[in-house]
């Protein structure tokens, strides 16, 4: 895969977990995030204001972007054992978005950081915990000098 070339614009990582929207807000303004990247399959929660729409509207209304790539999304059957570390499921995980989908949906995510601070958001707190982690790899395989916060 070849990916534009990134600005040094770090990547933050974050999950909502033990979350309410309005830190989720203020963690992504202390890093000064322009665009929110969400990268769950399903953009929903039962956590008020953590649903695609309403999100949107609260990142709006601070000013962060916010864009919803389904493509990085982790399958529902790969979730559980990816929580556990399990080998497979991550290998699992690295074809899926090895597929066209995934691999224009990083692009997406590359070329939002030649000009913008871009974060990552899924559930899990954990960075390592999360799929989202192995978008940050790949991301940062292209551009090692892509810095990356977890929040």
């Amino acid at each position: 895969m070849t990916l534009c070339d990134m600005s040094k614009s770090p990547l933050v990582s974050l999950g909502y977990e033990g979350r309410s929207v309005d830190e989720l807000v203020a963690r992504l303004l202390s890093k000064s995030v322009t665009v929110l990247v969400d990268v769950r399959l399903t953009p929903l929660s039962r956590k008020p204001g953590l649903s695609k729409r309403k999100l949107a509207e609260s990142l709006n209304a601070a000013g962060i972007g916010y864009l919803h790539l389904r493509a990085l999304g982790n399958p529902r059957d790969n979730r559980a054992p990816f929580r556990t570390g399990s080998a497979h499921s991550h290998a699992s995980y690295r074809e899926h978005i090895a597929t066209p989908e995934g691999e224009q949906a990083l692009k997406k995510v590359a070329e939002l950081l030649e000009d913008e601070t871009v974060a990552l958001l899924c559930f899990e707190r954990d960075h390592l915990a999360c799929h989202r982690h192995l978008v940050a790899v790949e991301l940062q395989r292209v551009e090692p000098t892509l810095d990356l916060i977890r929040l």
